[in-house]
């Protein structure tokens, strides 16, 4: 109709209000031209679950607190004393007749094996295991040490790029006080080093094996080698490493969820052979009545094969690394997590003869007590008529282990 004004047209994302005139109103009111763009906004704290997009489910969304309202969630206490945390003695020296492990919290294992290799694992020692250090759980026990006191660091192992194992901090300060160490992870997570700047990196398939070399004449440098080319005459220090699978997930942001592999490694040197999990699950476990054991005997859950595959084509190991801890609820965390029965299930599949606890004791990612997967691995062990102490144990944080 005539006389009417015409409504301003929407063009996808810039609104192009056109200029027009107001008539019979006493003045003119002219309009201007204005385009509206969109662009992200500087990363700033959050709630420390922000970035575990809770409200995600498999298909669609869904409200992350209704355990908490409906009061079937439990809210883990943090206050301490909790795990006894310890200042770590390294070796001085790489002249060591015995394979020795050292627990730094969480997944983080630093490994010193008999001929002088120097391994470590998942290194995370920051108070927060998300970005920029601001996001993410914090700890409630302390790291034990800083990178910066570690003496030697051979070569790094990453299980998958998940916070509480892959720190950029991290990985930034043993590249700065080790620059020959090497730097061991999954398919697709090279780049993210490169972007970092960190290029002594090998990434690997599972079943994918290397050999490694310490020469002499580079006393740090770890030259990777592909297996039956290593032809060093003056080699001192051999290992041989593989990754393996396992059964989790990877994930660096909300938009790359499994563009990265995950895996297990296998590492092998001067006549010891270390088997170190990662971050895994074992069985998918439905929603079950509250309080029911999904260990009884009448379920008959599936389970992963991979780690009777691993035992059988890589063990025996002499020591297993393997996670014990952030498994409740089950029906949400069992395909991603062991809870302590699924790891010494594990530990029997992979053929390992001892084995230390892990992934537990340093930040609440789930909704068990603190100090309950020790007590549980203790009950496991004994449903497998094993001993509770000596063959599959718990260190405290810091504390080392001979073998």
């Amino acid at each position: 109709m005539r006389g009417f004004l015409q409504r301003p047209r929407l063009c996808r994302q810039t609104l192009d209000w056109r200029a027009y005139s107001v008539r019979n109103m006493g003045s003119t009111t002219t309009g201007v031209l204005y385009a509206l763009t969109v662009a992200s906004s500087p990363a700033r704290p959050a709630p420390e679950d922000a970035l575990q997009k809770s409200h995600h489910a498999q298909s669609g969304f869904r409200n992350p607190w209704e355990r908490r309202v409906t009061g079937k969630a439990n809210v883990p206490d943090t206050t301490g004393p909790t795990v006894p945390v310890q200042k770590p003695e390294f070796l001085p020296s790489r002249d060591t007749p015995n394979l020795r492990a050292t627990w730094l919290g969480h997944a983080c294992y630093y490994v010193e094996f008999p001929g002088g290799l120097r391994a470590i694992f998942d290194p995370v020692l920051e108070e927060r295991c998300g970005p920029y250090n601001m996001l993410g759980p914090k700890r409630y026990t302390d790291a034990p040490c800083q990178i910066t006191d570690i003496p030697v660091i051979d070569a790094v192992f990453i299980s998958h790029n998940h916070y509480d194992h892959l720190s950029y901090p991290g990985v930034m300060e043993i590249a700065k006080k080790h620059p020959n160490c090497h730097f061991f992870t999954p398919l697709g997570v090279k780049s993210w080093f490169a972007r970092c700047g960190i290029e002594n990196v090998t990434e690997l398939d599972w079943w994918d094996e290397r050999d490694i070399t310490l020469s002499p004449s580079m006393e740090k440098a770890t030259h990777v080698e592909a297996v039956g080319e290593s032809n060093s005459i003056a080699a001192e220090i051999k290992g041989r490493i593989g990754f393996l699978p396992a059964q989790h997930v990877s994930a660096r942001t909300p938009f790359d969820r499994y563009q990265t592999l995950w895996g297990s490694w296998s590492l092998e040197s001067g006549g010891k052979k270390v088997y170190f999990t990662g971050d895994t699950g074992y069985r998918k476990v439905p929603e079950l009545p509250e309080g029911e054991d999904d260990h009884d005997p009448k379920h008959n859950f599936p389970i992963c094969p991979a780690f009777k595959q691993v035992g059988e084509f890589r063990g025996p190991f002499d020591l297993g690394l393997i996670p014990i801890g952030a498994y409740a609820p089950r029906h949400v965390w069992s395909a991603a997590h062991a809870d302590p029965h699924d790891a010494v299930e594990i530990f029997m599949d992979t053929k390992c003869k001892k084995a230390l606890g892990m992934h537990w004791g340093t930040w609440v990612l789930t909704e068990e007590d603190v100090l309950e997967p020790p007590e549980k691995l203790k009950t496991a062990l004994k449903a497998f008529d094993m001993p509770e102490k000596g063959v599959f144990d718990v260190l405290n944080i810091g504390e080392s282990r001979e073998y």
